[in-house]
């Protein structure tokens, strides 16, 4: 068997491993070299984006789940800890009409366009959805799309997602299969962040060692079992 299909089917194993447990964020059982980046029960270890204040109100954490409430807003959080080449798993559930996002590589001393984002979306009635596959789940926003056979549950169930940094390399995944990769620096981003909105915002792109964000569209999206396994080389 190739080498890279053995790493293919290692991650898949240990990405449905972590959806599959519903209890505690960061429970008993603790996979190798994997940490939670949700304790289940606060919000202990995040903060406000360009602020070493706590989550504003519109985010409530309890039995093991992180909402992001609706019409209330508690602003973009950010991960008190930065990475570099990790492992990124977690568990999400969007509202309908709903829209968000994790984003990863962040850093603060941008104006805008902290970070690299994977969407998550009500790809059918969001607006933002409809602008076709590159701003719909599972892309990386507004730059590149996902597969067109991507396994998206419908709105309201709850899906797993995955991002997995490597060097330059990296990768979405969705309920256990792949749907998108690119490096970082490579011709493939270059060109869809020049017919992107992020095409005038210097540095974007770039493989830094930054921040895990969860966005604040106002909207309401729930998230569980979040953890991330540092690489190391």
């Amino acid at each position: 068997m190739r080498p890279t299909l053995l790493i293919a089917l290692a991650v898949f194993t240990s990405l449905v491993l972590l959806g599959a447990d519903n209890g505690e964020l960061g429970g008993k059982e603790k996979p190798d070299g994997w940490k939670a980046l949700f304790n289940g029960k606060d919000l202990k270890g995040w903060r406000l984006y360009k602020s070493q204040a706590p989550p504003g109100s519109g985010w409530k954490a309890e039995d093991g789940i992180v909402k992001k409430m609706a019409g209330i807003r508690g602003g973009d959080i950010i991960t008190e800890e930065q990475f570099g080449d990790f492992e990124l798993s977690w568990e999400w559930r969007i509202s309908p009409e709903g829209n968000n996002g994790v984003k990863y590589l962040v850093t603060e001393s941008r104006t805008s366009a902290p970070g690299p984002e994977y969407q998550m979306i009500d790809d059918d009635r969001h607006p933002d959805g409809k602008f076709g596959p590159k701003r719909q789940t599972a892309s990386l926003y507004d730059i590149l799309p996902p597969t067109k056979d991507r396994p998206i549950k419908p709105v309201g169930e709850w899906n797993t997602s995955g991002v997995i940094i490597r060097g330059s390399h990296v990768e979405h995944w969705l309920n256990g299969a792949k749907v998108l990769e690119y490096e970082l620096g490579g011709e493939a981003l270059k060109q869809g962040i020049a017919l992107s909105k992020f095409k005038k915002v210097s540095g974007f792109g770039d493989k830094i060692k930054g921040h895990i964000m969860l966005t604040d569209h106002g909207d309401e999206c729930s998230f569980r079992n979040m953890k991330i396994r540092e690489i190391s080389h």
